[in-house]
């Protein structure tokens, strides 16, 4: 299958291009940096350079694709309504990445109970509004002829196969660190995110490219933890002295409101049925704090 990949310089888009090209799949993969091309051809994908704006570059790639994976952004709607305007009546599949900070309570490091399901998703805060309407209108391109899913991924751990590509929540808590000599979270650090391997989401993808029904949300989950078991781990790897609480209020100041209050103050525990029963996807890790401890390649202090 020829597939068209968006973000392939990316965290998560290099390692599912990567995954795809050693299943047997051609990978053609949108690039905003030329110095990156050559790590991607090392991994057989084909570089495509361009950004999430290029509309004019998304609609050539996806038309000539067979299959297209969005997974540069969750929050571009022009990019989104590009591909889909695209692949209209084509009967191709399009994969689009979201995040589970779409049911973030902005909970100040404070935990919560409440868990959501595929079926049950709550109206969104005015924060995620824009992420939720995009997500709506990838499952709504089903109508037009597009066999459209949202992967709504959680915190994803692991290292990537595209060199210095990182993900979201773990490096910004190590940085911090590296900076400071003080290992934090954000308030007490209860807040509870659930959690999958960046391995265990790659070969998600690669199951629903090939069997996703049309206008399907996934959850895609194997675990969840509180922020103060991944800094303990981290502080404990690191060799730091154990994790402090550090107020909403600083906690911004370092990282910016949206990341201090959704990516690493907020709860987001969810479960994700659909891609066991639907696709067979049997994820193989399903403890972040296993992994820093006995897999995570140690950071320097």
């Amino acid at each position: 299958m020829k597939v068209f990949v968006t973000g392939a310089g990316g965290f998560i888009g290099g390692t599912i291009a990567a995954h795809l090209v050693r299943a047997g799949h051609t990978v053609r993969g949108l690039v905003r940096r030329p110095e990156q091309f050559a790590d991607l051809e090392k991994l057989g994908i084909t570089p495509v350079q361009g950004d999430l704006d290029d509309r004019a570059t998304l609609m050539a790639e996806a038309r000539a694709a067979d299959a297209v994976i969005n997974a540069a952004s969750s929050d571009h709607r022009g990019a989104v309504e590009a591909l889909i305007d695209a692949l209209e009546g084509s009967g191709k599949t399009l994969l689009h990445t979201s995040g589970s900070s779409i049911v973030g309570d902005a909970s100040g490091g404070e935990a919560t109970e409440r868990v959501y399901h595929e079926d049950a998703l709550p109206e969104p805060t005015a924060d995620k509004a824009p992420r939720v309407a995009i997500d709506t209108l990838v499952l709504a391109a089903a109508a037009r002829g597009v066999k459209s899913a949202v992967l709504c991924n959680t915190l994803i751990y692991g290292v990537g196969a595209v060199p210095a590509a990182a993900s979201v929540q773990l490096p910004r808590l190590i940085r911090q660190a590296q900076k400071s000599g003080v290992m934090r979270h954000v308030g007490r650090g209860l807040n509870i995110w659930s959690n999958v391997h960046v391995d265990d989401v790659a070969e998600l993808y690669r199951l629903a490219l090939e069997k996703t029904p049309a206008d399907t949300f996934y959850f895609v989950e194997s675990g969840e933890a509180n922020f103060r078991d991944m800094t303990t781990a981290l502080a404990d790897v690191m060799g730091l002295g154990a994790p402090q609480d550090w107020p909403l209020e600083a906690a911004i100041e370092e990282w910016g409101y949206e990341m201090a209050s959704y990516g690493l103050g907020s709860n987001s525990r969810v479960r994700g049925k659909r891609a066991r029963t639907l696709l067979g996807w049997q994820p193989q890790r399903t403890s972040v704090t296993d992994w820093i401890r006995n897999e995570m390649p140690k950071p320097q202090r």
